[in-house]
């Protein structure tokens, strides 16, 4: 995901993405445990765009 996407959202929207990437990362890290995740990459894509939403919103109320 693109900064320029994750800026474009509401504060409402950021916050419904971070709660829904936590979630599919929950199920990557399931997935992981029992074998069944192929891309293993996925996990840290799936952290990093939360951390970059994050990041994001604490710029946005510093403004």
């Amino acid at each position: 995901m693109k900064t320029n996407e994750i800026r474009a959202f509401s504060v409402e929207e950021k916050a419904q993405k971070v709660k829904d990437l936590k979630e599919e990362l929950l199920n990557l890290r399931f997935q992981n445990t029992i074998g069944q995740l192929e891309n293993n990459r996925k996990i840290e894509q799936v952290k990093r765009d939360i951390a970059r939403i994050k990041t994001i919103i604490k710029e946005a109320g510093k403004e």
